[in-house]
Formats: structure tokens, C-alpha cells, sequence
């Protein structure tokens, strides 16, 4: 089968990271025999230094007409330390994910049993522990109108939600959870939004439609309590915007490290699929970006594309890599792995077609041969 692919690196280790997605994604088409088209485009800060524009329209406009986007990490210094920009990153993905209608976004956090250690959270508490997050992404409060006073001395965020804007992503929801345990929480705050209680409303109505579907309610302040102490209890998460950016990134710390943690994005028409980090600047160039959200977030895109199989023997490679310690500096601290020797190891297993054994001595010194 044939794809076209819009890639759209960003910044800080976006390029490194992504580069390792399209490795495996070659990988990919080459043992199953598809053709995958990858075309790349500026976005972030890199386009605003480039072309004073964070989104530019070439780049919007590839992103339209191709079958995904995979996308990298954009943040820099230089602006996220300047409140007074006018033209800042974020602005960029903020008009993508709105031009693309991607109103969805969605994000699965699993406690994997051979980083269960790495985690600072109790074993205890969070073996076994796998959900899905399913956060409403174009609307809210990143949305609504803003303004300061002309003296400086106040500010306000509108936060706005229509029925029209809930329902499409709680039934998403709701589907996804029809596939795995029927249980679905609700995070808002009703007790105080008038916006949560408009989502209550009318994920109660919807849930009518799903009856094999167990719901719950949760505040966001005792839902992000129970992400701690007991994470094992959620099954699928549906929230709004601003809640589901903050709990999805408290949930990283289940698996042990934010770099195994991808997303996809979608709407009607339009899908694209990153990791949930940010661009760590600091570690650009260094060779130590965890590049494995970014991966999983390919496997995620090829589902999209219906590709299932090719999908699950992604993310076998990836299993593999956690259990032989085939890792970056974020997770195997004495002896870890560059970014691109993590790519070029997740490559040559989705290339081996045999299904072959991995040579630990090979991998101890520091290659990444399949006998």
C-alpha cells in the first residue's frame, strides 16, 4: 500500500527523534511491502527564525493533503523565557491542531513490567496499571479569548465548551472503551465550572447510548490523587483540554520515563501523532533524547493507516528493547544507548523476518546483530 506522510521534526531533539520514527517506518515498508512517502516541512521555532511564521502554509497545506503527520517537539528557550513574544511555538501547533480539526487527542499510559523499578511511584501501586486518555484538544481554555489590562495589572482566559464540542470526543471515548474493560471516567470540576458541569450533563446523556459501559466522575483534584496512589482503577479517562494536558503528563511517571509516552491527534479528516514531551532543548545534538515515544507514536499512525499488524510488530520491537535494556540514558543509567543505536536496534528487529534470537554479547558491545 501506498502513504504519504507529512514529517514535521520542530525543535530541540524533535529532528533526532523523529528521524528514528521514520528508520523504523522504513523498516516497516520494506518487510510488508508498502510504499511510504515521507516529505518534511518547518514548524516552530525553527519556521519563526526561518520565516517569522511558526505554522507556515506550506507546511499547513502539506499536512492536508497527506494520509498523517508524525510530529517531532517544538519549544525554545529563547521564547518560553520571553513573556512579552509575540509570535511564540506553541502558536504553530496550537493552529494545526485547529486548521486539521484534530479534536481529539489521545494518549495511552501502561505500567511496563521490566521499567516497573524505574518508576518513583510504589511497584505496588502501579502493577497492571493501563489506560487511555482521551483529552478534548480544541477547545477550552488554550482557545478562548484573552486579554490583558491596558495598565497590566490583569488578565483573563475564556474558557468555553459547546455540546457539539463534547459529544464527538466522548463517544470516541466511549468506543474505546466498548474494545477494552467498559469503564470510563469522566475528570472535570462541577462542583466549580460552569463548563465541567455542561461536560457532566452531557456525558451522562451520551452514556445512555453505551450500556455495557461503566461511568464515573472524578474532580481533577482528587482524579490527579488517584493517578498516584491508585492508577490501576482507570480504564479510559475523557476530559477537557486543560485537565487532560496536565493529568496525561502526571501519568507519565507510571511508566518511568515521559520518553515512552506517545499520542495521535485526530478529527473527521486529519491525524497527527507525536510524543506527549517537549523539545528539551538542553539535550539536543547529544545523542540522549529517549526516542521511543516518538516510535510508539508511529505504531500509533499505522493503525490509523489500518495497518495493524505492521503496527503491533512495532511495538513488540520496542517491548523487546525495554526487556533487553536496549535504552537511553533516561531509563538504563549504567549502560545506556545513543538515541540513533536505540533506532538503528528497534530497525533491525522489525527487518528480521525470521524472527531471530538478539545476541546479547553483540549488544554489549554496543551493536545491535540478530542471530
Amino acid at each position: 500500500m501506498k502513504f504519504n506522510i507529512a514529517v514535521l521534526p520542530g525543535d530541540g531533539i524533535g529532528p533526532e527523534i523523529t528521524q528514528q520514527s521514520v528508520k523504523v517506518l522504513k523498516a516497516v515498508a520494506d518487510r510488508f511491502d508498502h510504499e511510504f512517502n515521507f516529505e518534511e516541512a518547518e514548524v516552530g521555532a525553527v519556521a519563526i527564525d526561518k520565516l517569522g511564521d511558526p505554522l507556515p502554509e506550506t507546511t499547513l497545506e502539506l499536512c492536508k493533503k497527506s494520509d498523517a503527520v508524525l510530529f517531532g517537539a517544538i519549544g525554545d528557550p529563547k521564547y518560553d523565557n520571553d513573556p512579552s513574544a509575540k509570535v511564540r511555538p506553541e502558536q504553530g501547533l496550537l493552529r494545526l491542531r485547529k486548521e486539521l480539526g484534530l479534536f481529539a487527542n489521545i494518549r495511552p499510559v501502561k505500567a511496563h513490567e521490566s521499567l516497573l523499578h524505574q518508576s518513583p511511584l510504589k511497584r505496588e501501586n502501579i502493577e497492571g496499571a493501563d489506560m487511555i486518555i482521551f483529552r478534548e484538544l480544541t477547545g477550552g481554555i488554550y482557545f478562548g479569548e484573552k486579554s490583558t489590562s491596558e495598565d497590566g495589572q490583569s488578565a483573563s482566559d475564556l474558557c468555553t465548551y459547546s455540546v457539539e464540542e463534547i459529544e464527538r470526543v466522548a463517544h470516541l471515548a466511549f468506543k474505546a472503551a466498548e474494545t477494552r474493560r467498559n469503564k470510563l471516567t469522566l475528570v472535570d470540576k462541577a462542583n466549580v465550572l460552569e463548563t465541567s458541569r455542561l461536560w457532566r450533563k452531557t456525558v451522562t446523556k451520551i452514556a445512555k447510548e453505551y450500556p455495557e459501559v461503566a461511568v464515573d466522575y472524578l474532580f481533577v483534584d482528587n482524579a490527579a490523587m488517584q493517578m498516584i496512589l491508585n492508577p490501576r482503577q482507570f480504564d479510559v479517562i475523557l476530559t477537557e483540554n486543560m485537565f487532560g494536558d496536565i493529568i496525561s503528563d502526571e501519568a507519565s511517571v507510571i511508566g518511568g520515563s515521559i520518553g515512552l509516552l506517545e499520542s495521535a491527534s485526530v478529527g473527521n479528516e486529519n491525524a497527527l501523532f507525536e510524543p506527549i514531551h517537549g523539545s528539551y532543548p538542553q539535550a539536543a545534538g547529544q545523542g540522549i533524547a529517549n526516542p521511543v515515544a516518538s516510535v510508539l507514536s508511529a505504531a500509533m499512525l499505522l493503525d490509523h493507516l489500518g495497518l495493524k499488524t505492521e503496527a503491533e510488530t512495532v511495538r513488540m520491537a520496542v517491548d523487546l528493547s525495554l526487556k533487553l535494556n536496549v535504552c537511553t540514558i533516561d531509563i538504563n543509567k549504567d549502560n545506556h544507548y545513543s538515541t540513533e543505536r536505540v533506532g538503528d536496534f528497534l530497525e533491525s528487529v522489525i527487518s528480521d523476518t525470521e524472527n531471530h534470537i538478539v545476541n546479547k554479547e553483540n549488544l554489549s558491545l554496543g551493536q545491535t546483530t540478530i542471530i
